[in-house]
Order: C-alpha cells, then structure tokens, then sequence
C-alpha cells in the first residue's frame, strides 16, 4: 500500500496499472520528461479522483506547482 500525504491508501497493484499505462501513453506520444515520475502522477490522479482535493492541496502535498497538477 502507498500513502498520499493526506492518508489515503492506494494498493501498490492498481497504482502500478496506471503508472503502466501512463508510462505508455508517455512512450507513445514521445513527450519529455515530467515533474513527477509516472508512479507519483497516477498516486496525484488518483488522489484526485478519490478526495476531489483542490489543485492547492495536490500541489502541496506533492512538493510541486499547481500548474504542474493541472496539466
């Protein structure tokens, strides 16, 4: 199991699902390198999805810029 900082939990295999297929849809479109790697942008989408936090509070959570949870 893998922590947001808020304390939600996520199981280690659904979370690497989607890390899978972000890391292929990365590959696909041959987009640059990202802020966060694909685990920890499927843990923020998920937290997201999950707690409907606000951009703020993934940005803080997360150690980055809001603009960068946006996109």
């Amino acid at each position: 199991m893998l922590s947001y900082p808020s304390g939600m939990t996520v199981s280690s295999r659904a979370l690497n699902l989607l890390a899978d297929l972000l890391r292929g849809h990365r590959a696909a479109r041959g987009t640059r390198w990202r802020k966060l790697a694909a685990g920890r942008q499927a843990l923020l989408v998920v937290a997201h999805l999950r707690k409907n936090d606000t951009y703020a509070e993934l940005a803080c959570g997360f150690g980055v810029g809001t603009s960068t949870v946006y996109r």
